[in-house]
Parts: structure tokens; sequence; C-alpha cells
């Protein structure tokens, strides 16, 4: 046993509190399958083997699927695999929370983790103010949005706009840009390139910039969110090239999601969405220094 029975109550409460405020703004709480045909096809994301199938690293596809047959607003709360993580803020399996919002966007999704996170804060502390690893964070204030090329240029010394690298742009976001970030309140990047778009649709002001931000407390990367793609072709296309560049790395490409592909072509609608590991929520909002002091086993 990992978490001792305190930590588990109040993680209960973290995980009430979430349902409570996304039913009460109308979002359905679905379920997708878990062992599944094919994963999507991401560079450095591998899912566990599941006999012919396998286990999940994330709900998206389905959830995508669920937008396309009608859906408007809907969330998921479940486990998640990943082969090859392991570490205080890494586990294979883990409990993420993805939601959706049907003709919505990513400052959208922004706007109700912002509020997620100050309501669970106040459940637990009476305020969205607490100490995490001996740093008090003020989340009740205004948050500090800061683009990619802002914080490249200022901390990396370069413009991932202007010419982009893949591997130093990881390279820099590892060992200059996150650990720079401000630890005292939460901290957003937002407006990757478009090189860096995953599943992200690009801006309509500027076609080097993808919708997509990831979202820091306590210097911790809790949640990544996108502008969703809804054109089935570059959506294809792109899982083409993830699958090449799994194979030059040496990972196991995966075959491409065609109910998925199909029901994009059939028509998505502009959607927001976003994906939150909720273990390093608790182990943020608790103040404990690993996930596996916020988990049962």
């Amino acid at each position: 046993m990992s978490a001792n029975p305190l930590v588990l109550e109040r993680r209960a409460s973290i995980l009430r509190c979430i349902r409570a405020l996304l039913d009460a703004q109308g979002f359905v709480e679905v379920e997708t399958p878990v062992r599944i045909p094919c994963p999507a096809n991401e560079p450095h994301i591998s899912a566990p083997p599941s006999g012919d199938n396998f286990l999940r690293t994330s709900p998206e596809l389905h959830m995508k699927r669920l937008l396309c047959a009608g859906c408007e607003r809907i969330y998921q709360m479940g486990p998640c695999f990943r082969e090859g993580e392991r570490g205080e803020r890494h586990r294979p399996e883990f409990t993420m929370l993805e939601w959706y919002r049907a003709n919505g966007g990513y400052l959208d999704v922004l706007a109700d983790f912002e509020a997620l996170v100050r309501a669970c804060a106040r459940l637990l502390h009476g305020e969205a103010r607490w100490t995490f690893g001996g740093v008090a964070v003020d989340a009740e204030s205004p948050w500090l949005r800061l683009t990619v090329q802002e914080a490249y240029r200022r901390l990396a010394g370069w413009d991932p706009l202007e010419k982009f690298d893949a591997e130093r742009f990881d390279l820099d976001m590892a060992l200059k840009v996150e650990p720079a970030l401000p630890k005292d309140r939460p901290c957003v990047l937002i407006d990757y390139p478009a090189q860096a778009a995953s599943l992200s649709r690009l801006s309509a002001a500027d076609p080097r910039v993808a919708e997509r931000w990831e979202a820091y407390i306590g210097g911790i990367e809790l949640c990544n969110a996108f502008g969703e793609l809804t054109d089935a072709k570059v959506q294809r296309e792109r899982f083409i090239a993830a699958a090449a560049q799994r194979r030059l790395d040496g990972d196991r490409p995966y075959p491409l999601d065609e109910p998925f592909l199909e029901a994009l072509e059939r028509g998505m609608p502009p959607s927001g969405g976003a994906a939150l590991g909720v273990d390093r929520l608790c182990m943020v909002l608790l103040d404990l220094p690993s996930i596996d002091l916020v988990r049962a086993f």
C-alpha cells in the first residue's frame, strides 16, 4: 500500500470536487474502452501491449468520436497506461481526466482548468493558496500566461517559431524552460510551434502557431490542452509522419485508427479538449513529493 488512509480520503474528495464542478456545467461523464487496437501514433509515448491489442495511453480518440456523433460536453476520469514511465511524477499506470467542449476552444478549457484547481484547493485549504515543496502557491490571483515563443526567447536564447529544431526544443524545454518557470503561482505555456502541434489545430491568425497549452503548478506539468484538429486529411498525414518517426526512434508504430479518421471525415465541430494528470494534481494539492503517495497501490 502506498497512500495512507487520510490521503486516500482527501484524494477522494478531490475526485468528487472535479466531478461536481463538471457535472454542474452540463458535462456528461462517459466511459470508453481501456483495451484498444489503435493507440495514437505519437513520438515518445508507447502503449503497453495487451494480447493483440494495447492498453490506452489516453481516451482521446474514442472521446472525439463521441463529439463527431453529437455529444457536446463530455469528460472521463480513469486509468491510462504508458510504457517505460517510472519516477516521482510518472507511473506506467495513472489516472487521467480528459474533458471536451464542442463549439469551444483551447481558451475555454483553460478557464475550466483554472476553475477546477481553485475549487479543489478551496475545498482542501479554504482558499486557492497553499504550500507545495516549501513554496507558497497562489492560484487565486491571475495566472501567468507565457507564449512558447516568449519563453524560449527569454530562457533559452532562441525563437522556435523562426527556426524549429525538434531535438533542441525538447532538450531546452527540459533543461532551461521548465526549471525556470515560477513555482509560486500557476504558469501556462501557450501557443506552441506548429511542428509541436500534436493533435491540435493551427492558429488562423498565425499558421506557425498551434492552439495548444500546458499548465504548470509548483513547477509540475499538470495539464495539456488543444484547440482540436478536425481536418481528417491533415490528421491522417500527422499520424503517418508520427509513425515514421516512431520507426526512426526504434519504437513500434501503431495501426491507423480508421474508425476515428472516418468519424472526422463525417465531421467534428470546433472543439477544445484538455488532459489532466489527476495523480499529479493530488500530489501538488496535498504537498506530497511523489505520485506514489496519492495512490492506494
